[in-house]
């Protein structure tokens, strides 16, 4: 019986299949392709934010805005993008530290290892894989370079930017880590994703400092996250008390997106909250010197900002906790040798006196 003609002459593999199946027995929980293009929504977009000076001490957002606008600006060779993105949905509630006001609250993206390493890694992995399997060049990039990732990701079909600027999944909510590997390879691109808020504004309601001027628009500047994690100096006397206890980043905006209920819990060993920074009390942080800080967060995201900036958090948490047995904690710190957090100290100090 003579043979089909498919089966002499089987179809050709479809790249972006392949790279899909790679991308996820390699871990990874959302895939797409786009060209290597951004449209001028989200130019004009960034331009904006810029002119109006909402990205406050991030001056390398600014000077290399350019690349930042244009993927081809940054790597003239590359044809498409291809988009990644790694679950860290939390197992349980977000939120449900900040009520404990005698310990401090960590984003539930830095309670373990940094994620940059591990995505890193993976992306690596897949970006060896379509060099051997395609010959095409390739760049990974992970929150490292001039990308806008958000953009780039919802026109590579992962999801799309919410009311907070963030980008949200169907499957998995508003916890996604981006990451992408721009390639010379020419991969048919996505249907960019639509936009599901609807009428929601929860997110923007839950901001504790008020941080986003409209829907889809960000003042960074009054952002928890960026105030805890980017800006060096004293935190603005206004926005102390609404940082309650959060020591290193904000998740209000992002726990409470309706999508959420939808993902499940991320399957990334390494990602997954360490016992000790699940509720760290403040005492204990607060006591903290540049060793002692080092070694406690060894490969965490929440060693890059240093000593001195972390525990200059720590003393807000403090002074907004309301308690009195933390008093002398904060007289400690009134007395450190870093001007900034001897501020902050003095701040809680007074917070907490009778």
């Amino acid at each position: 019986m003579p043979r089909s003609a498919s089966a002499i002459h089987p179809p050709p593999l479809d790249p972006a299949a392949l790279i899909r199946a790679r991308a996820l027995a390699l871990g990874f929980d959302a895939v797409g392709f786009a060209r290597a293009a951004l449209g001028e929504a989200a130019r004009d977009g960034l331009a904006a934010f810029l002119a109006a000076g909402r990205h406050g001490e991030m001056g390398w957002m600014e000077a290399r805005a350019t690349e930042r606008a244009a993927p081809r600006a940054l790597w003239p060779e590359a044809v498409s993008v291809i988009a990644l993105g790694l679950s860290y949905a939390p197992e349980g509630d977000a939120l449900a530290g900040l009520g404990r006001r005698d310990r401090g609250n960590i984003s539930v993206y830095a309670r373990n290892r940094d994620y940059h390493d591990v995505f890193k890694g993976m992306a690596k992995h897949l970006a060896q894989f379509i060099v051997a399997r395609f010959g095409a060049g390739v760049k990974v990039f992970v929150d490292t370079a001039p990308v806008m990732e958000k953009p780039l990701a919802q026109a590579a079909g992962l999801g799309w930017q919410g009311k907070h600027t963030n980008l949200v999944s169907r499957a998995h909510g508003s916890w996604l880590f981006l990451g992408e590997i721009y390639t010379t390879l020419a991969l048919e691109p996505a249907a960019a994703h639509p936009d599901r808020c609807g009428t929601c504004t929860r997110c923007l309601a839950a901001c504790p400092t008020e941080a986003f001027p409209a829907p889809y628009q960000l003042d960074a500047t009054r952002c928890i996250s960026y105030l805890t994690i980017e800006h060096r100096g004293p935190i603005p006397l206004p926005l102390r008390a609404a940082i309650g206890n959060r020591i290193y980043g904000c998740d209000d905006c992002l726990a409470v997106c309706p999508w959420n209920r939808f993902a499940a819990a991320g399957r990334q060993a390494k990602l997954r909250a360490r016992d000790d920074l699940s509720a760290p009390g403040l005492a204990e942080l607060a006591a903290l010197d540049d060793a002692g800080f080092r070694a406690r967060f060894a490969g965490s995201p929440i060693k890059r900002i240093g000593r001195d900036r972390f525990v200059r958090n720590v003393a807000i948490a403090i002074g907004n906790s309301g308690a009195a047995a933390l008093a002398p904690v904060a007289a400690r710190l009134a007395a450190d040798p870093d001007p900034v957090v001897a501020e902050a100290g003095s701040w809680a100090a007074a917070r907490l006196a009778p």
